[in-house]
């Protein structure tokens, strides 16, 4: 079973995560975006960080919300809506339980994955985060080390896709030839899960 303890180691990692990335999410972003990716989230994970140290919520899904409002207040551009959007909704699908089992918490993950879709107007292939984050949401149910290896793979594969939306798309052609930097950091947010567990 998992607590709202698993769910802040889950956050710190991902912090610490984004924090040593933040560089090369935002070279990845230079090509296709706004070059602020890595710097967006690492401020916005931060913040996530600081809030739950300064008052930690006793539930999962109390955790997941406070994270998501965090990154809603504190990012610009697309990434702090989506990001906060993913946790906040997973947050409410877990509702006041004070542990929840694996299935519980893939089902809500997929809730917030599904949530994202519905904001973005974004489909699997479109080269966004959703191509990291459905394949990983699907592996969930074996191990967080499957949904690792899924949501990587995902990321990587978004390198020779044609940008469909988000600001990518108005490359065109272009963007063809470089990993998406939202598949990357959702990558990195999956890989927190098993440090989290490890702990």
């Amino acid at each position: 079973m998992l607590d709202a303890d698993f769910f802040r180691r889950w956050m710190t990692a991902t912090a610490a995560s984004v924090d040593r990335e933040a560089e090369r999410l935002t070279e990845l972003d230079s090509p296709i975006g706004d070059a602020d990716h890595g710097s967006n989230l690492q401020r916005g994970f931060r913040a996530v960080a600081a809030a739950l140290e300064k008052d930690p919520p006793g539930t999962p899904g109390a955790v997941l919300t406070l994270a998501g409002r965090q990154l809603i207040s504190t990012v610009g551009g697309a990434s702090g809506p989506l990001y906060g959007t993913l946790l906040r909704r997973a947050g409410k699908a877990l509702g006041d339980a004070p542990e929840v089992g694996g299935k519980e918490f893939a089902d809500a993950l997929r809730a917030g994955v599904e949530a994202v879709m519905a904001l973005g107007g974004a489909a699997p292939g479109d080269k966004t985060m959703i191509d990291a984050l459905v394949p990983a949401v699907d592996a969930l149910g074996g191990s967080f080390a499957a949904a690792r290896t899924a949501a990587e793979e995902g990321a990587v594969a978004t390198t020779p896709l044609r940008a469909r939306k988000g600001r990518a798309s108005y490359l065109g052609e272009r963007s063809i030839g470089h990993q998406d930097p939202g598949a990357t950091s959702s990558a990195l947010l999956i890989a927190a899960l098993v440090e989290a567990e490890g702990e």
